[in-house]
């Protein structure tokens, strides 16, 4: 008896996989470059305007090369306005609160990590409801504070502040929560005060979480303006921000100047960032701040 064989139907034939991951890193590289235009769009405009006339700016707004570009509003701006002046307060305000705050959260944050006491709920309740302030609700208070302690017009109204940020507390308390718990043990069986643990083990090994802290409080003290427009009155006392604002006027705005004095107030920024971004990756990604 003969069997009949049917004729096998051609395998299908296999569609290719789209690889998920390189659709994922070409959309992520198409949002990267959104973002990054949308940020150097106003400042490569800013530079532009910068550099051209004001009678030309007047004629042609929207024209980035029309009536040639020169340095004469960079130089009008250095000579005519305490600018050195400006950097150097705004130098001395942001070092100091990167000292204070550095110093003061890193304490505290390794006191909420390591210590038991009683309290310690409380005192972490009241750090964590630092967070959900704003900043604005806090002017009057303030204000009323170092007027009565006699800190208006000086630095130190300026510093103190600052140096109470709940957030900095939060890094360190995170990093120093991630130090192997046996390597405070062993210490502390040696002999080792908290003070020595604190100094000689726990900072050495927080670069990350105090670089983070360090140039955020910078960057932060450096940009404020509504608190030191309140608290300095004098010209030659004024930071990089409020010294911009008072170049602007009602009756004349001159365009070319106020854009080259914004740029000279935000170039140290920029050199900070470009210099300092893989320290603040670095610790960001370590104590895990979003």
């Amino acid at each position: 008896m003969s069997t009949i064989t049917r004729p096998r139907s051609a395998a299908p034939k296999a569609v290719p996989a789209v690889d998920g991951a390189k659709l994922f890193d070409r959309l992520c590289a198409v949002c990267v470059t959104l973002f990054a235009l949308i940020w150097l769009v106003p400042f490569a405009w800013a530079l532009a305007t910068s550099l051209r006339s004001d009678g030309s700016i007047t004629e042609n707004p929207t024209s980035l090369f029309a009536g040639g570009w020169s340095l004469h509003a960079y130089s009008y701006a250095w000579d005519n306005h305490p600018i050195g002046t400006w950097y150097l307060n705004s130098l001395v305000i942001s070092a100091l609160a990167v000292l204070f705050t550095v110093g003061f959260g890193s304490m505290a944050g390794f006191a909420l990590a390591f210590l038991r006491y009683r309290g310690r709920a409380v005192v972490l309740a009241l750090v964590a409801a630092g967070l959900m302030l704003p900043s604005e609700a806090l002017v009057l208070p303030q204000f009323i504070e170092y007027r009565s302690f006699h800190l208006l017009g000086t630095f130190w109204a300026l510093v103190l502040p600052s140096v109470a940020a709940p957030i900095s507390v939060f890094v360190f308390q995170a990093f120093f929560r991630g130090i192997p718990r046996a390597l405070i043990e062993a210490a502390r069986i040696d002999g080792a005060s908290w003070w020595r643990v604190y100094a000689r083990i726990c900072m050495p090994i927080s670069r990350p979480a105090l670089s983070t802290v360090a140039i955020l409080t910078f960057i932060s003290t450096w940009n404020s303006f509504l608190w030191p427009l309140l608290v300095l009155n004098q010209t030659t006392s004024q930071t990089i921000p409020v010294g911009l604002a008072s170049l602007v006027s009602n009756s004349n705005i001159q365009y070319a100047e106020v854009m080259a004095s914004s740029v000279l107030g935000f170039l140290p920024l920029i050199a900070v960032f470009l210099v300092f971004q893989r320290q603040i990756v670095q610790g960001v990604a370590t104590t895990g701040i979003k």
